[in-house]
């Protein structure tokens, strides 16, 4: 979602603030613009469209100052243009916002019976004015800034500065990620680590309804009631290396190809040749899952996909009831919650909003304990679980996710196997599953080498406007993310079925037209998925077919065609069965000339609900 990077420096912090945005423009956004502090003057730039075109339009009038703040939005309050674009400003005060705030309507009103003038139609202007109006009776801008956030209602996570305040910048969150980075003789506020990965890796995560201020001092942050509190400082790991493109072409070309050694990443010191290793969910772990009777995953987007892939597997290897829900479902409907039932969020960010509410809903609910899946150890989604497993996928900067869904798998995957023997999965089994697990890294390399018979492939999708995707079984949850990445980068209108609900209304949409893609593992459902396949050739449609290379496919009768695969085993397929389809959706994207990396209308940290 919108990105902010805040600075309090003794050198001048529009050259950083513009680096911090670029961090930051995988987030996906419309338009961009800083705001820098210099002797009680405000200088403001601000452009729709990417962060070059306001990067230019300061470089004609470069102004220097070592107070600002900057943002990247992606809209939602008012279209995506310049008077919409943040940061804002009204009276004394400049703000930039990431979140919604439900009750900007009212407050607005209020405002403009006092004599505010508002230009935009955004919500983060009110929460400008309010902060303005808290200005008054002798306060500062802390003090402004706690007023204005208890009357506040919705998500938020704001860097403000004051023209009567040179060298302070105070930030809030509630809902939406705020972080402070600690330098020496500067400090900083980011939405994302990745902003700040060049001026510093000491950062501090603010809590829910925190309030900060940073000078070149220091930073002191507050409870919302206005007392000092304490956050531990962080060192992070991230290097600005792992957020370079290096050789490839886009970033999701890279983060594809990193797939093997994150996956390696997510298995290291949790498994080994005699199966999963003790207490690999936190502590007390293995003490609650002993007492799972059921599993509830909550999920959004690719996360719910995997969800959907563990569901298949929990049923089937640890014998357990499964239920998989869309999280922006969950929490507006009264769920069932059986004793024993272990409810699982799963999140690449940690910080998406309607998994996070969903979350924080199922406290009431009667759960028997929660655990979080996540790429990012101090997400919100990860502090407040009681078990957590992480990913640790690297940096993830292309919106369509890629190694974030095949990490979840894999971690999954562990979930799978340990709750499985719990469960008393046959040791002859147990082991073979632990051993197909084991070489998922090598396999994917293996898949990664098809690359150039994609590219073929994909060559004839460039002209189309729709594609089907099928898939059995656990291959069904695959089809629908091959699905998902077509649409997403190419723009390409696809759908995914399961493969037996072909006759049952999709296949109505088959001509030669109308490309069918199918996922084709070898196992119990293979000659059931060929009589589907049947289906598509009667019709005259053309069916391309990744084919596990033990699944008996006959090519030669296939208008389309036939693509080999070593699916590694029934129990990791559906991992390694991904990999030609993101291939194919990122290729056919390049070969239409859309922007891949940052999709139109898209995010990549969905943190608004």
């Amino acid at each position: 979602m919108c990105g902010i990077v805040a600075a309090a420096a003794q050198r001048d912090v529009a050259p950083l603030l513009i680096a911090g945005l670029k961090a930051l423009e995988y987030r996906g956004y419309d338009s961009a613009g800083l705001a820098v502090l210099e002797g009680g003057e405000v200088h403001r730039v601000r452009a729709k469209g990417k962060v070059r075109e306001m990067e230019s339009l300061y470089l004609s009038n470069p102004f220097p100052g070592g107070t600002g703040i900057a943002h990247t939005r992606w809209a939602t309050h008012g279209v995506p243009n310049e008077a919409n674009a943040h940061p804002h400003m009204i009276g004394r005060i400049t703000l930039v916002h990431n979140g919604i705030i439900e009750n900007y309507a009212p407050l607005r009103a209020q405002l403009q019976a006092k004599g505010y003038h508002f230009t935009s139609e955004t919500d983060t202007e009110v929460m400008a004015a309010l902060i303005d109006q808290n200005l008054s009776g002798g306060r500062g801008l802390r003090e402004a800034v706690l007023a204005t956030v208890r009357d506040l209602e919705g998500a938020y996570a704001i860097a403000v500065i004051s023209s009567e305040e040179p060298g302070r910048v105070v930030g809030a969150r509630r809902g939406a990620p705020l972080l402070v980075g600690l330098g020496i003789g500067e400090n900083f506020l980011g939405s994302d680590a990745q902003a700040l990965v060049q001026v510093t890796n000491r950062i501090i995560y603010l809590e829910d309804d925190d309030v900060v201020e940073i000078t070149r001092e220091g930073a002191q942050i507050y409870t919302l009631d206005g007392k000092p509190a304490h956050r531990g400082v962080h060192e992070s790991e991230l290097s600005a290396d792992a957020v370079e493109r290096g050789e490839y072409r886009h970033y999701m070309q890279k983060e594809i190809f990193e797939q093997p050694h994150a996956v390696a990443n997510t298995l290291e010191t949790r498994i080994s040749a005699a199966g999963v290793l003790p207490n690999i969910f936190g502590a007390g772990g293995d003490e609650l899952l002993a007492k799972v009777k059921g599993v509830h995953i909550v999920a959004c987007g690719t996360s719910y996909h995997a969800g959907m892939v563990a569901k298949y597997w929990l049923e089937d290897y640890a014998r357990l009831p499964v239920n998989v829900e869309v999280a922006s479902e969950y929490r507006y409907r009264e769920t069932v919650v059986p004793p024993g039932t272990l409810f699982i969020a799963i999140s690449q960010s940690g910080e998406t909003a309607d998994t996070l509410a969903a979350m924080r809903e199922s406290r009431r609910r009667g759960y028997l304990g929660t655990l979080a899946i996540c790429n990012v150890p101090e997400s919100s989604v990860t502090r407040e679980a009681d078990l957590k497993l992480m990913t640790h996928a690297g940096p993830e900067i292309g919106v369509a996710s890629t190694k974030a869904f095949t990490t979840q798998l894999a971690a999954l995957a562990l979930l799978t196997l340990h709750l499985a023997k719990q469960q008393g999965l046959d040791e002859e089994r147990y082991r073979d599953l632990t051993e197909q697990l084991l070489r998922l890294p090598r396999t994917l390399e293996e898949a990664l080498k098809l690359e150039p018979q994609v590219i073929e492939l994909a060559e004839r999708f460039v002209h189309r406007h729709h594609a089907l995707f099928l898939g059995r079984g656990e291959h069904y949850p695959v089809a629908l993310e091959g699905s998902l990445k077509l649409k997403e980068i190419s723009y390409i209108h696809a759908e995914a079925y399961p493969a037996g609900e072909l006759k049952h209304g999709p296949l109505a949409l088959v001509d030669e037209d109308m490309p069918v893609i199918a996922v084709a593992p070898n196992g119990p459902l293979l000659d059931k998925l060929k009589s589907n396949l049947q289906e598509v050739r009667a019709r005259g449609g053309e069916l391309i077919v990744f084919a596990d290379t033990n699944a008996h496919i006959d090519g030669n009768a296939t208008r389309g065609a036939v693509l080999r695969i070593d699916a590694g085993g029934d129990f990791i397929s559906p991992v390694v069965l991904t990999i030609p389809l993101q291939l194919l959706a990122y290729h056919v994207a390049v070969l239409r000339g859309t922007d891949v990396d940052q999709p139109r209308n898209l995010a990549k940290s969905v943190t608004v609900e």
